[in-house]
């Protein structure tokens, strides 16, 4: 098992711990920010923790691995690819999440989720739910790093490689914003 120091370590060495004034994807500001796609372009340490989070789920019969685009499409290949099993990615339609590209969900299908960071869990959310509503079995979510403090309330078993709270607040009271500081918007999803 990959102990947490040593994924803080991949990620302090790569870069992906950011700190600042951030628009997170969930609309809320922070002083933190996680860019893990720094850690990612790296396909030894993609690989080391998409790994680590498969091995979690190993016992589960997963058939299928399914990340939201952008974070979760390569975490879903390297996670698929230690369990053998497919790769799928969603994308945003109209404003959904759905499988494009003629890739499907057969009904029954034991389905991972996979997503590179959890504030809100907003995104791995709508995934669940696309691959509920598709008739899939979600056995479970597998995140790199889990800022929402045990909070994203997901509703499968979850598990994270980095647990840390980041504290966030709401842009009408963020302290950030008040002192004029400007914010960077360095996520995937338009707000």
């Amino acid at each position: 098992m990959m102990h947490r120091d040593a994924v803080i370590d991949i990620f302090e060495k790569t870069g992906a711990m950011l700190s600042g004034h951030f628009l997170l994807t969930s609309g809320r500001h922070s002083d933190k920010y996680f860019q893990c796609a720094m850690v990612l372009q790296h396909p030894r340490h993609c690989r080391a923790l998409c790994r680590e989070l498969a091995a979690r789920f190993a016992s589960e019969g997963v058939e299928t691995v399914v990340g939201p685009a952008m974070g979760g499409i390569v975490m879903a290949y390297e996670a698929a690819s230690a369990l053998e099993v497919r790769s799928l990615f969603t994308e945003r339609e109209n404003g959904k999440m759905a499988l494009r590209r003629g890739f499907t969900i057969s009904p029954g299908e034991r389905v991972l989720v996979v997503e590179d960071v959890v504030t809100t869990g907003g995104s791995v959310k709508e995934v669940i739910q696309l691959i509920r509503e598709l008739g899939g079995t979600v056995v479970g979510a597998g995140v790199l790093v889990d800022r929402s403090g045990g909070g994203a309330g997901l509703g499968v078993r979850t598990e994270s490689l980095m647990e840390i709270p980041a504290v966030s607040y709401s842009p009408d009271r963020c302290p950030l914003c008040m002192q004029g500081i400007p914010f960077i918007k360095p996520g995937s999803r338009k707000i």
